[in-house]
């Protein structure tokens, strides 16, 4: 399923629910030491599901840790994102793309006032447009998501929801234009993100590579 919104050079495994029997590796268990099973039980998933993707590109398995923010720590030369939701974990890695980000979410509207704080006038003018065939709400939050989990590891900061305007099609592909200066990429300063969307099984997943 995540694969579908990702180019071929990205390494992905997922997997709907819990593998029975993960397991942490080293320092892994400190990081959710005080999480209730359920979350540990997720997140052992989605360690899983990033060493079986790194094994694709020929990595051991190893601990994946976390920063300062939480985002995965991956062995040098590769870059990736893990995602989890209600029956859904994945992670995608990658040594052939400068950043990847990926997010799954329920197929179903935001909660009531979520909207409001996650979006700006025009992208709720454009939901409007869009009409009733997707929770374009919650797609919209998905999108900026997987935007911001692309952004950081290039810029190393935060990116607010009203930092990126985010523009929807229809047709599974979506677009993110920067309001805040950024990070540069090589010579190049990166204003913009690109992506792919995709509602199936009560699911939406998103995901964003910058090449």
């Amino acid at each position: 399923m995540i694969d579908e919104v990702l180019p071929g050079r990205v390494a992905c495994v997922e997997s709907f629910g819990d593998v029975p029997g993960a397991v942490l590796l080293g320092e892994e268990a400190a990081l959710v030491a005080n999480a209730v099973d359920r979350r540990r039980a997720e997140f052992a998933t989605g360690r899983h599901c990033a060493r079986a993707a790194l094994a694709r590109l020929g990595f051991p398995p190893a601990p994946v840790l976390a920063d300062e923010r939480g985002a995965p720590v991956w062995p040098s030369g590769v870059v990736g994102s893990i995602t989890h939701c209600a029956g859904y974990r994945a992670a995608a890695v990658s040594v052939d793309v400068l950043s990847v980000g990926i997010d799954a979410e329920p197929c179903r509207p935001l909660p009531d006032g979520v909207l409001e704080a996650i979006s700006l006038p025009r992208e709720r003018e454009m939901l409007a447009r869009l009409g009733d065939a997707q929770p374009w709400d919650r797609l919209l939050f998905s999108a900026k998501e997987s935007v911001y989990k692309a952004w950081y590891p290039l810029a190393r900061r935060l990116l607010g929801f009203e930092d990126a305007l985010v523009d929807i099609d229809a047709g599974g592909t979506f677009s993110a234009r920067l309001l805040v200066p950024g990070p540069r990429v090589g010579d190049v300063e990166l204003r913009a993100f690109a992506g792919r969307w995709l509602a199936v099984g009560g699911l939406l997943v998103t995901g964003v590579t910058v090449s």
